[in-house]
């Protein structure tokens, strides 16, 4: 099986990239195969744009960049997302390719009516956040209840996809990140565990 991995940081020398590459590797490590999409390296454009506008609003077709991200997780059986937790959210790139490629008649579909339909059709999803502060900060405000409600919610189970894992690797900034990589890889080994057990 094969897995999309999202990166969503600017700098290819980050933790978040080396732990992309651990989610790649301990997939491999599992018999499957995985793709990068390395937004900052591909120069992504997260803008939402007046053509994007007109996509929502079905007046237009989407732009060429999204059109290869919606065919990237088209050849996916799951994505995985990872990224740097910015002001308890997702990094300004990341949450921009959210908006621009997750779009109306693609990820779903609105209605004036106020119909909805789900089109990810229970796309897996794992979410990878890297956090500077402590596991017990984020219990103690909150901020992992609203990033839920936030991302897992308000994005993927509104389009239909199943966040089937969402793991913070915390105190990113002041410790030895052995432990986080070694997280990073097992969440790939453990990827598509769930439908080798249905198999």
């Amino acid at each position: 099986m094969k897995a999309l991995i999202v990166i969503g940081h600017h700098d290819p020398d980050s933790l978040t990239h080396a732990l992309a590459q651990q989610v790649a590797e301990g997939l491999a490590s599992a018999g499957h195969s995985s793709e990068i999409a390395d937004l900052g390296k591909e120069a992504f454009d997260p803008r939402f744009s007046l053509a994007d506008h007109a996509v929502h609003r079905r007046l237009g077709s989407p732009p060429a960049d999204v059109l290869a991200e919606q065919a990237r997780i088209e050849r996916a059986d799951a994505l995985v997302l990872v990224y740097p937790i910015y002001w308890w959210s997702l990094p300004a790139l990341l949450k921009g390719w959210v908006e621009r490629v997750f779009s109306n008649g693609w990820a779903f579909d609105y209605h004036a009516d106020g119909k909805l339909i789900k089109k990810l059709d229970g796309l897996p999803v794992h979410l990878v956040g890297v956090a500077g502060a402590d596991a017990a900060t984020f219990e103690r405000h909150g901020y992992g209840h609203a990033m839920a409600t936030q991302i897992e919610h308000g994005i993927f189970d509104y389009c239909g996809a199943r966040v089937l894992g969402s793991t913070l690797l915390a105190n990113s900034e002041s410790q030895d990140n052995q432990a986080n990589l070694a997280q990073a890889r097992q969440v790939g080994q453990r990827l598509f565990a769930h439908a080798e057990a249905v198999a």
